[in-house]
């Protein structure tokens, strides 16, 4: 019930301004987010690496509705690649990419003809880039996106959410791609989506014996134990590198280190600042992520 609230309160701009304006600790929010700049997700990166992680890097921002943001959020990334080139930490790396934040609510072909300025610039400085699931109304548009640039850059990934009911159809159709299978972070009403932990779990493991049985990319996203023993069970006799283990930035950082003593692991690191939307859907996760949250608020 708490986690329904939460998701609500993430597409909700009188909640969105009620709580960036509380003066939160600068604690709360980094436990989540690397930073508000490309430098301070730099460092983060610089810190990943020597512990063995690679990284996918989210220039932060969501339903984008004015063309120079969509424009802005695009030119961001390219600037991502660059000095993440610069810097010698492209290579291996990935960018996570939400369409909504390159202007897909514009309409006509704006969003796709910055995920393709996007993909060219990753692809020159050795990077690859995944599309971002959002809610169950934006599935066909992103996948219809996807398949046109993987014309043209077949390394280009997705992320599919195991909680809709659809997923086993699109998971099918994605055989030979990069998929991140992730339970999903959206409040979805049942007639798309699952509801009760159990079926989303059932669901995910039947997603990934479908991704472990393909000659795709699977890219496990999941904290939980029992599903990254299951993957891990399911990748027996596969190539270590035909597979990897995402977790995001700021969850689980022991386990993360541990397993990538013998697997690949990516970390998902956000940065900027319009972190709000993200921010709420990781307190919905977690009871745990609200109790910090609300400690944090209370000790100041």
């Amino acid at each position: 019930m708490v986690g329904s609230v939460l998701l609500a309160a993430a597409r909700s701009g009188r909640v969105r301004d009620l709580v960036t304006s509380v003066p939160l600790t600068r604690g709360v929010v980094d436990r989540f987010v690397a930073g508000d700049d490309l430098d301070a997700a730099v460092g983060v990166v610089r810190e990943l690496g020597a512990d063995g992680l690679d990284v996918t890097l989210d220039h932060l921002g969501e339903d984008t509705r004015d063309r120079e943001r969509a424009q802005a959020t695009r030119d961001a990334y390219l600037r991502m690649f660059s000095v993440l080139g610069d810097q010698g930490l492209a290579g291996g790396a990935d960018a996570s990419v939400k369409l909504s934040a390159l202007g897909r609510a514009l309409g006509g072909d704006l969003a796709l003809d910055h995920a393709r300025e996007i993909c060219a610039a990753a692809g020159r400085a050795g990077m690859t880039v995944t599309l971002d699931m959002e809610d169950h109304t934006t599935v066909d548009s992103t996948l219809e996106i996807l398949g046109k640039l993987r014309a043209d850059f077949p390394w280009a990934g997705v992320a599919i959410q195991a909680m809709l009911r659809r997923s086993e159809g699109d998971l099918r159709d994605l055989a030979g791609a990069r998929v991140r299978l992730v339970k999903g972070a959206y409040a979805e009403p049942a007639s798309v989506a699952y509801q009760g932990r159990r079926d989303v779990d059932r669901a995910y493991v039947r997603g990934l014996r479908t991704l472990m049985r393909g000659d795709g990319y699977p890219m496990v996203g999941s904290h939980d134990p029992r599903m990254i023993e299951i993957a891990l069970a399911l990748a027996a006799g596969r190539p270590s590198d035909s597979y990897e283990f995402q977790m995001l930035y700021g969850v689980r950082a022991a386990e993360q280190r541990r397993l990538a003593e013998g697997h690949r692991v990516r970390v998902y690191v956000p940065y900027g600042a319009d972190w709000y939307g993200y921010f709420m859907r990781r307190l919905a996760e977690r009871p745990a992520n609200l109790v910090f949250f609300l400690r944090s608020i209370v000790s100041r």
